[in-house]
């Protein structure tokens, strides 16, 4: 459809629902003489007269009338469809697209679903596990929560939580039979489980520190998992131990599910990030959303 034909539709309207120029000009905020000649292109374009002009009058044409009963409808549902993308400015509405880690799903977005929800109403949340690297743009997500070494230089990014401390897990039972490492070169008699990177498909080396000397182990094991929860339920059953966070292992410490060891040995990572494309926080969904997780204390 070309453009043109779009052309002198607002003059026109104004024109017949005034049957006036000149008022129809006030309406618009420009003057007679434009919406004059607004009109009589829209006339020369169709090759039809549009309007009965007296010095008294204007009115209709048979033609005017019948193009006037078709366009009003359809100005009136475009006039509604900006008045509800105004909506969209002014309070929180639509879909939030977010994709996020399983961790940062149990961590960080479950304890805000039931309030972000009695907040705003009007939005669905439409949450993405994927424990991998994921491009905003092309899965047509507003935001995603990672890791800061996960999110890519070019977006704006909030921290959630503090730093990350990380251990070595087992459960008691495999530390019963099988005791526990006092150094990370102990490692290499215990059994390990290990995590493959979805997006890399690399496994993680565990990454150990001393005397501000940074070294990796690369540990042996049978098993090999691509799913976070799923490597904290494999140490649960005693099957080896597994390098994790505090923050996914807090309530299996808490429960005397799993003990740590060789904390000391690692450094903190940076915390989980909220991250989104510049501009993209001006929504009022996502707005909302940042306001509430920059309010809660996420800690172990």
């Amino acid at each position: 459809m070309e453009k043109d034909q779009f052309d002198g539709i607002v003059p026109f309207l104004a024109v017949a629902e005034h049957l006036s120029f000149t008022r129809a000009a006030q309406a618009l905020g420009v003057s007679a003489t434009a919406v004059s000649k607004a009109i009589q292109q829209l006339e020369q374009r169709y090759g039809v007269v549009l309007f009965q002009r007296t010095t008294r009058s204007v009115v209709l044409t048979e033609a005017g009338a019948a193009l006037f009963n078709r366009l009003r409808p359809a100005a009136t549902e475009i006039d509604d469809a900006f008045a509800r993308l105004s909506g969209f400015r002014a309070q929180p509405s639509g879909t939030l697209r977010l994709t996020m880690s399983r961790v940062a799903m149990r961590l960080v977005v479950e304890p805000l679903i039931a309030e972000f929800r009695r907040a705003c109403p009007d939005v669905t949340l439409e949450l993405s596990l994927n424990d991998g690297a994921v491009d905003l743009a092309s899965g047509l997500y507003d935001a995603g929560i990672r890791l800061e070494e996960s999110v890519e230089k070019d977006m704006v990014a909030v921290r959630l939580t503090p730093e990350m401390h990380w251990s070595v897990v087992g459960s008691p039972a495999y530390f019963a039979y099988a005791g526990k490492p006092q150094t990370p070169e102990d490692l290499i008699a215990h059994e390990g489980i290990n995590y493959r990177f979805v997006t890399s498909g690399q496994r993680h080396r565990w990454e150990f520190t001393r005397d501000g000397r940074d070294f990796l182990v690369d540990m042996q094991g049978r098993l090999v998992v691509n799913e976070r929860t799923a490597l904290l339920s494999l140490v649960r059953q005693g099957l080896g131990l597994a390098y994790v966070s505090d923050l996914e292992a807090a309530e299996d410490f808490a429960a005397g599910r799993l003990e740590s060891v060789l904390r000391d040995y690692i450094r903190p990572s940076s915390g989980m990030y909220l991250y989104f494309p510049s501009g993209t926080q001006l929504q009022p969904k996502l707005r909302a959303f940042i306001d509430m997780a920059k309010q809660r204390d996420f800690r172990a």
